[in-house]
C-alpha cells in the first residue's frame, strides 16, 4: 500500500514537472528588431532639409543620419571608404558633381517608377543613378538705374564690347560658373565657348572674387553693373534677417537670358545612390519623400528653389519673376563638359 501511494506522487510530481517546463501558450515570442536607418552624406546646410528629414522620420520609424562637409570632400570619402562605407545617398548641388560621383563608380542605380514620373528625364542621370530634387537658374542681376532691360539678350552677348568694364562674376573654380559654360559648350561648341569666357573676363569691372551675394552686393554698391547669380541667392538675400542684404537684394532686377532661343540655363541639388548602400530600400524610400509635392512645395517655400515635381509650385517671389523658358540641355552634359570648361577658363585667365 505504501509503494503503491509513493509510485502515484512520483508520477504526479514528473506529470507536474513536464507541464511546467513547457511555455505557455499565451507567452509572446520573443523578436529581435533591427533599427531602421538611412545615411545621408550632404552637402546641403539648410534648415528645410532637416525638417523634413525630421518630418519623415516621424511618418516612416527610419532614423535619418546625416553628415555634413563640402562636396568634394564628400566624394574622396566615399572613395575611400569602399564597400565598407555606411553612407545611401549622397545629397549636394550642382549635376556636375553628381556626374562626377556617377564617373567615380560611386552611384548605383535606382528603381523607382515615382521618381521617373516625378523628375524629368533631363534632369536625373540616364541610369537613373542620381535625381535633381530642385532646380535653380543663373542670370543676370542688374542694376535698373544704370542698365535698361532692352540691353539684355542672351549669355552670348556680354562678350560684347558694349559690357566693358561692366560686369562681374565669381571665380573660375566654382562649380555654378563651370556649369555655365560647360551649357555653352555643349550648346554652341568649344570654340565658340573659348572666344566667350575670354571676352567676358575682359569686359569684367573687377577679377572674379566672392560668392553670388557678393556680386549683388557689388552691384548694389555701383562697382558694375550685371552679375550672373543663381536665382535662390536673391531669395535668400531679399528675405535675410540682414538689413544690408535685403537692401542689396532690392537694388537689383533679375533678367533670364536666351529666352527667345535655348532658354536660361539651369542647374540643381540633387541626390544619387551610393553603390554599397547598406539601406538601399529606405534611402529610394527618402527620395520619393523628398520628390511628393508637400515637401517640394517646403523647399520652394523655404529656399527660393524651383520643384522639381511639377504638381508643386514655385514660391510667391518666383512667381512675381515670371514664367521663363529654361534650357532643356541633358544635365549629365555639365558634367561631361566640366574638364573642358575648366581648361577653358584657364586659358581665358578667368581667375
Amino acid at each position: 500500500m505504501k509503494k503503491l501511494l509513493w509510485f502515484s506522487a512520483l508520477v504526479l510530481m514528473m506529470s507536474c514537472a513536464t507541464e511546467s517546463s513547457e511555455p505557455a501558450k499565451d507567452a509572446p515570442e520573443e523578436t529581435v528588431q533591427e533599427t531602421q536607418e538611412v545615411n545621408i552624406y550632404s552637402h546641403r546646410h539648410y534648415d528645410v532639409d532637416q525638417e523634413l528629414f525630421e518630418e519623415f522620420e516621424a511618418s516612416t520609424g527610419i532614423k535619418v543620419n546625416v553628415v555634413k562637409a563640402k562636396a568634394d570632400e564628400l566624394l574622396v570619402r566615399l572613395e575611400n571608404e569602399g564597400a565598407d562605407s555606411p553612407a545611401d545617398l549622397i545629397m549636394t548641388s550642382d549635376a556636375g558633381r553628381l556626374v562626377r560621383a556617377e564617373q567615380k563608380g560611386l552611384l548605383q542605380p535606382i528603381e523607382s517608377e515615382l521618381l521617373n514620373a516625378r523628375v524629368a528625364k533631363n534632369l536625373r542621370d540616364p541610369q537613373n543613378k542620381w535625381y535633381a530634387l530642385t532646380v535653380r537658374a543663373r542670370v543676370f542681376a542688374y542694376h535698373p538705374e544704370r542698365v535698361s532691360a532692352d540691353e539684355l539678350t542672351t549669355y552670348e552677348d556680354l562678350a560684347n564690347e558694349n559690357w566693358q568694364g561692366r560686369i562681374i562674376s565669381r571665380s573660375s573654380s566654382n562649380i555654378y560658373n563651370q556649369s555655365l559654360l560647360a551649357s555653352i559648350i555643349a550648346n554652341d561648341g568649344a570654340e565658340a565657348a573659348t572666344a566667350w569666357a575670354k571676352a567676358v573676363r575682359e569686359n569684367m569691372a573687377r577679377d572674379p572674387q566672392g560668392n553670388d551675394r557678393a556680386q549683388v552686393k557689388a552691384v548694389a554698391a555701383g562697382e558694375a553693373d550685371l552679375a550672373i547669380v543663381n536665382t535662390y541667392y536673391l531669395g535668400k538675400m531679399l528675405n535675410s534677417e540682414n538689413e544690408a542684404e535685403r537692401l542689396a537684394g532690392e537694388s537689383v532686377k533679375l533678367f533670364f537670358p536666351n529666352q527667345d532661343g535655348r532658354g536660361t540655363h539651369i542647374n540643381v541639388s540633387g541626390s544619387g545612390l551610393t553603390k554599397h548602400s547598406p539601406n538601399k530600400e529606405n534611402a529610394i524610400k527618402l527620395l520619393e519623400f523628398l520628390t511628393s509635392k508637400e515637401a517640394q512645395q517646403r523647399f520652394a517655400d523655404a529656399n527660393y528653389e524651383y520643384p522639381v515635381n511639377p504638381e508643386a509650385q514655385a514660391s510667391e517671389l518666383l512667381q512675381s519673376w515670371g514664367e521663363f523658358k529654361r534650357d532643356s540641355l541633358n544635365l549629365i552634359e555639365l558634367g561631361l563638359n566640366n574638364a573642358r570648361a575648366i581648361e577653358i577658363f584657364g586659358a581665358a585667365n578667368w581667375n
